[in-house]
């Protein structure tokens, strides 16, 4: 099934090794754009967010299609934005 524009993904990259955690934007023949963080900083940043702090907001990202290696629907039980929304009381898509 084809992962649509908005839906939130987990994206991993190699040549540095990266995971992403954000909202896809585009998938084209060059490349990836999506609303994204680190997914090492998830944990830091839903925290920050739900104690009013100072927080890394979300970065616009172009990543050539030579440096994807996966690219994944945020599913699972529970998927990384059901936890965003319990610990914060948000939504991804206002990020």
């Amino acid at each position: 099934m084809k992962i649509n524009t908005g839906e939130s993904v987990v994206m991993i990259l190699h040549s540095p090794r990266e995971k992403l955690f954000g909202i896809l934007d585009e998938i084209g023949t060059a490349g990836v754009s999506l609303r994204a963080i680190e997914l090492g900083y998830f944990d830091d940043w839903c925290s920050s967010i739900a104690n009013d702090e100072p927080y890394l907001p979300m970065s616009d990202y172009f990543i050539p299609m030579w440096r994807v290696e996966r690219i994944t629907r945020d599913e699972g039980s529970p998927n990384l934005s059901d936890v965003f929304e319990q610990r914060t009381g948000r939504l991804i898509g206002e990020f």
